[in-house]
């Protein structure tokens, strides 16, 4: 049998899979049905194992084997994710604690913490989001701020989750999980990392610099061509401005913002000392509340899968067949449990979005302690 003929029988085995393929979900939409008339729920991990375990049964080599298994999970995939579509069109959905509101933004009745002091960029992504004449105050601590919230004592907190250069903020991913508070808006600040110290210091003088963890990364280039200099991390760029202020040793710098120098009336000895020409930082907005307006046009999740081969897979998978493009995914490891994770995901859309509704839904049922962390509008220059 020569290749032509080998293609046109392998075309009419495809046509036959798409029409067996057709039935199949046809099938699906009646099970959906009886579904939605009993309550039954869409997932049935059992049934599927059980199923996956015949089909593999019905076939003669070990690559056979797995090419059937993944075939069928693919199939069976598909069918959950038709069944999750008909019954959120039918009114059955997972109800979440979200309120709808107007905006969240230039609120003047509100009061809004940062972590830090006066001078850090936390202040001013703060500033620069909610407008100069917001009532604020800052906090020492990621914790403190969302314990603050947590206790009503503020209405938001703006917080630094991600840097350009630097990568995500651990402490913010973290916190997200710990506390019921939700993210209900983002700012991006460009981040002009100076060196600063007081009036009488020069770069010869410096032995020791000061600065947040993140706020030494971004500068590392530069630093690597101190390496005399001893770094010494503090709770935020400001802080360290501020204890160079107070120290009055020539000896000391810190790494922080120009406003910094302002605020604590420092000298800056050198600008820009980021490698990064770009370098930005996306701050979080959080409430205690779980609100979001009917412009909010991203989704910030977090969930667990079982530790086995494709489970990741087949929860990404709800964003493809729902059009929902994923603008992000990170991990953070499971306390206790080693080289286990949990994900976080972000991806556009609102929770008013039949779409959105219907990849939680799956969502949900698929994976292990599903949290929406928020709905919020991306920030946009």
């Amino acid at each position: 049998m020569d290749l032509k003929e080998l293609r046109k029988e392998i075309d009419e085995i495809d046509t036959q899979l798409v029409t067996l393929y057709e039935k199949r979900m046809k099938i699906s939409e009646e099970v959906a049905k009886y579904k939605i008339n009993t309550g039954k729920p869409v997932f049935d991990k059992e049934r599927e194992n059980a199923k996956l375990d015949w089909v593999k049964s019905q076939v003669h080599s070990e690559f056979t084997k797995h090419g059937i298994e993944e075939l069928f999970l693919q199939i069976m995939s598909m069918s959950r994710k038709l069944q999750y579509q008909l019954l959120n069109k039918n009114g059955i959905q997972d109800k979440t604690s979200f309120r709808l509101i107007d905006t969240i933004e230039n609120k003047k009745d509100k009061k809004v913490i940062f972590q830090g002091v006066p001078g850090s960029y936390s202040q001013i992504a703060m500033l620069e989001y909610f407008g100069e004449d917001v009532d604020n105050y800052g906090v020492e601590t990621f914790k403190d701020a969302m314990e603050t919230i947590k206790n009503q004592a503020a209405d938001y907190a703006v917080l630094p989750i991600e840097n350009s250069s630097a990568g995500i903020v651990n402490m913010s991913y973290d916190l997200l999980v710990e506390y019921d508070n939700y993210i209900v808006g983002e700012h991006i600040l460009r981040i002009d990392q100076a060196l600063l110290a007081t009036k009488d210091a020069k770069i010869e003088d410096i032995k020791t610099v000061y600065s947040h963890p993140q706020g030494l990364m971004q500068c590392a280039k530069y630093l690597d061509q101190h390496r005399d200099w001893k770094q010494i991390s503090l709770q935020n760029t400001a802080a360290s401005a501020l204890k160079v202020r107070e120290d009055q040793d020539k000896t000391q710098a810190a790494i922080a913002s120009i406003k910094a120098a302002e605020t604590y009336d420092l000298q800056v000895l050198q600008e820009a000392i980021n490698f990064s020409d770009t370098n930005s930082t996306r701050f979080m907005v959080v409430s205690h509340e779980p609100i979001f307006t009917i412009k909010a046009d991203k989704v910030s999740v977090c969930f667990e899968v079982a530790h086995e081969s494709g489970t990741l897979y087949n929860a990404l998978a709800h964003f493809i067949y729902n059009g929902i493009n994923m603008t992000k995914i990170e991990s953070r490891p499971l306390e206790g449990r080693p080289w286990e994770y949990r994900f976080f995901v972000d991806f556009e859309g609102n929770l008013n979005d039949s779409s959105v509704q219907n990849a939680l839904m799956g969502l949900k049922a698929e994976t292990i302690d599903l949290r929406i962390l928020g709905n919020y509008k991306k920030y946009e220059e």
